[in-house]
């Protein structure tokens, strides 16, 4: 008889989206994603979680180009012109994510998970996050790029994920310097 086990994800991962879905619901603050390089690893972390259903209000799993435009409405433009791995898309994602979903505050994660795909100024292991938050000022953009390295497919995948459930957190909860 096989074990039952009520996760299937690493425990790292389980307990920081348990992070999120705490702090969010004790805030009665909503959350949608908008995954590339992760397909859709953040939304699976985030309901490993008991009740999760009161935090996440979406995901999108917007692998290809195409997809980030019919589903997220990324300019083309923005893509063409900064590429898919780019702040500019990554920004882009998230606004996206917020305005097609009720959620309060939106994550964005693309990147290069290898083992391809990567270039000398792209390598594998290069992600690029955004946040955007409901009613928070227009200029105020909340981007970064992360260069984990070559981990490894999972491994760098495993790390985006984690990033990006950080930058999910509410700003009281989120650890400072």
């Amino acid at each position: 008889m096989s074990e039952r086990s009520d996760v299937i994800l690493p425990p790292e991962l389980v307990e920081a989206a348990r992070a999120v879905v705490e702090a969010h619901r004790a805030a009665g603050t909503t959350v949608a994603v908008a995954e590339s390089c992760t397909g859709g690893l953040v939304a699976a972390a985030l309901t490993e979680v008991p009740g999760s259903s009161d935090v996440l209000d979406a995901g999108f799993v917007t692998y290809s180009n195409e997809a980030k435009v019919a589903m997220l409405g990324l300019s083309e433009e923005v893509v063409e012109t900064f590429g898919a791995v780019s702040v500019a898309t990554a920004w882009g994602m998230a606004q996206g994510a917020l305005a097609r979903s009720g959620a309060h505050v939106a994550v964005a994660i693309t990147g290069v998970a290898g083992p391809g795909g990567g270039s000398a100024v792209k390598p594998i292991g290069t992600v690029v996050f955004a946040r955007a938050r409901r009613g928070a000022d227009p200029k105020e953009i909340v981007a970064d790029t992360k260069r984990f390295g070559d981990l490894g497919r999972g491994g760098v995948r495993l790390q985006a994920a984690l990033c990006a459930l950080e930058l999910l957190m509410p700003p009281s909860e989120t650890p400072g310097p």
